[in-house]
């Protein structure tokens, strides 16, 4: 399952950037946003992994191979999604927004999430 965000206006590479935040914090998700899509992420090293998560946060080792989402889904019309390990509950769903609302209000732009 995964959550697709949309985000609403500007500045789009911040608010990218405070989403990533987010999968650093989050061990059950893993993430595709257009920064990773254009790069060849299905061949990126732990180094390659750590290297770009690490402006935002610490990785841990035993992340690098599960942060980037492999399932090979383009983005479409969303800007990023949080790809679940397994089916969430309403709970995380909402700690989820909860979440994204906390790291996108400092950068005013709004987001639309469906989770499908």
């Amino acid at each position: 399952m995964k959550s697709y965000v949309k985000i609403l206006g500007p500045p789009l590479l911040e608010a990218i950037k405070a989403l990533d935040k987010i999968a650093v914090e989050m061990e059950d998700i893993s993430v595709m946003n257009p920064l990773i899509q254009l790069a060849p992420y299905d061949t990126m090293t732990s180094d390659e992994t750590r290297g770009y998560f690490d402006v935002v946060g610490t990785v841990k080792p035993s992340r690098y191979d599960s942060i980037i989402s492999k399932s090979g889904e383009s983005l479409g019309e969303y800007d990023y999604y949080f790809e679940w390990f397994q089916r969430p509950r309403m709970k995380d769903i909402e700690v989820l927004l909860e979440k994204i609302d906390e790291a996108l209000k400092p950068l005013g732009c709004q987001y639309a999430i469906t989770t499908k």
